[in-house]
């Protein structure tokens, strides 16, 4: 069958979704807002955050169905995956190194969005007739914003969410797990896509229950494999990386040509590059993270918003940027196939740079396991976000079809060309991120009020305890929160 001319209509829709005038804008202006409205609290409470999520990983005594660590692993599990390999190429490739640039602004404003969105998650959540809680976009857009506009954005994000699943989370992520396994160990793709789908039913049978025990153990090893090979090469090349950020930073801004000048490259084409590969990467605004937020055990929105927004940090400010010093300080985003004469592949472009960073055989092994990794745990990730959504759009009942449905889709994506996924992915992606973030925006009032109240009443958020309770002695809700924390821990 000739899909090209339906990749070609989905090409087109993409480029006006991500273009200039509609999701681009919409993405870095939301960030900027929030930002401003929650006084850079990406900033200003990163050190916290990240105590939180990854010191003390949960609240005792909270409700909710995993540990806050478990949902930032699950979130993790959906953002960390081809996006942080072959889309960093891709990104660089067309983009030239200026679009690294745009992807850190995306992901340092992003932090803002996510925090607002998982805030939005659980402040919002309800509980399903299994008795587990289920929250996200699908479930704050209609309850926070009243009237009919509310249900028509939550309706909308939930069926472009669950026709992205099945993309971004589905068979992009097992295309690329099997067309690797093939070329690196000759393993047929039919069999891939075989034990592949065997093993995401399984886990998924389980719940998120299930999904948070399989992410919490394998997620934090398979970022640390990826990136400890990642700073070898930097370290090895440690006089090129300067120069590296002098590309990364003036190209931004000016613009590069790729090999050749095949794919002239403008300011403009970095930015939209960027942005659009930044998002993809760690899916700030796009309410999926929201979530898995949901469901974790926390005692206020406001502390899982701050575990949440630490997933963007890790995503992209440290995955992505190592795979985008590695590319640009060996140089490999410049090579050209000799066969063509045209530049390298994406698919393949962060191989060649492990490869040649690496003694051996070591560069290509890591970059094989590292996307085999990545691409199965984003299945796990955007089969839960699925199930969540199928939930909201036609109950309890359907969840189990979509968990059956969902792996023997994974064994399809292993054996196909998906040129045309891939677009309608991107297209996907895009449509579910304009409701959330027009919902964000309308409710930004409500996320900075209760947030500024939170936090200046919890001194859990800060290290010196003796100091803040003194301070906080005789402020309004101070009693009643020292109350609360004793039933907690009795």
């Amino acid at each position: 069958m000739d899909l090209s001319g339906l990749e070609e209509l989905l090409g087109t829709i993409g480029g006006i979704v991500w273009g200039p005038f509609l999701l681009i804008p919409l993405l870095l202006g939301t960030g900027i807002y929030l930002t401003i409205r929650l006084g850079g609290i990406q900033f200003l409470r990163l050190g916290a955050a990240l105590r939180l999520g990854l010191i003390k990983r949960q609240d005792d005594g909270a409700e909710g169905d995993i540990s806050q660590f478990q949902a930032l692993t699950t979130a993790m599990a959906a953002t960390v995956g081809t996006g942080n390999i072959v889309g960093v190429a891709t990104a660089i490739g067309i983009g030239g190194p200026g679009a690294l640039f745009w992807m850190w602004m995306t992901a340092l404003l992003g932090m803002a969005s996510k925090y607002s969105e998982a805030f939005l998650g659980v402040r919002f959540r309800t509980t399903d007739t299994a008795g587990e809680k289920s929250g996200g976009p699908q479930y704050y857009l209609e309850r926070g914003i009243p009237g009919g506009f509310g249900k028509v954005l939550a309706l909308t994000f939930s069926v472009f969410a669950v026709c992205a699943c099945f993309g971004i989370g589905n068979m992009t992520q097992g295309n690329s797990i099997a067309s690797n396994l093939e070329r690196s160990f000759a393993v047929p793709t039919w069999a891939t896509g075989a034990v592949l789908a065997a093993m995401t039913l399984l886990v998924l049978v389980g719940g998120i229950k299930s999904i948070g025990k399989v992410t919490a153990g394998f997620v934090p090893a398979m970022i640390l494999f990826y990136v400890l090979g990642a700073l070898y090469i930097l370290i090895v090349n440690i006089a090129d990386v300067p120069a590296a950020f002098g590309q990364i930073f003036g190209q931004a801004f000016t613009g590069t040509s790729a090999v050749g000048g095949f794919l002239g490259s403008t300011i403009m084409i970095a930015v939209q590059y960027g942005v659009a590969r930044g998002i993809f990467s760690n899916e700030s605004g796009m309410g999926s993270a929201a979530i898995a937020a949901a469901s974790a055990q926390t005692t206020h929105p406001v502390r899982q918003g701050l575990v949440s927004m630490t997933q963007t940090f890790i995503d992209t400010i440290i995955v992505v940027t190592c795979t985008g010093l590695v590319i640009v300080t060996t140089g490999v985003w410049q090579e050209t196939d000799p066969a063509t004469g045209e530049q390298i592949s994406a698919a393949i472009m962060t191989g060649q740079a492990f490869t040649h960073g690496l003694p051996g055989q070591w560069g290509h092994w890591i970059v094989t396991v590292g996307l085999v990794l990545f691409a199965y745990s984003t299945i796990l990730g955007w089969a839960y976000y699925g199930e969540r959504n199928i939930e909201r759009l036609v109950g309890r009942g359907g969840v189990m079809p979509f968990r059956i449905l969902f792996a023997l889709v994974v064994y399809f994506g292993c054996t196909v060309q998906l040129g045309v996924v891939w677009n309608f992915s991107d297209v996907m992606n895009g449509l579910m991120a304009i409701p959330n973030l027009i919902g964000l925006l309308i409710l930004s009032g409500l996320i900075a009020r209760e947030t500024r109240h939170y936090l200046r009443h919890d001194p859990r958020l800060e290290a010196n305890r003796d100091q803040i309770e003194a301070f906080m002695q005789g402020q309004p809700g101070w009693e009643d929160w020292k109350r609360s924390e004793r039933s907690v821990h009795r």
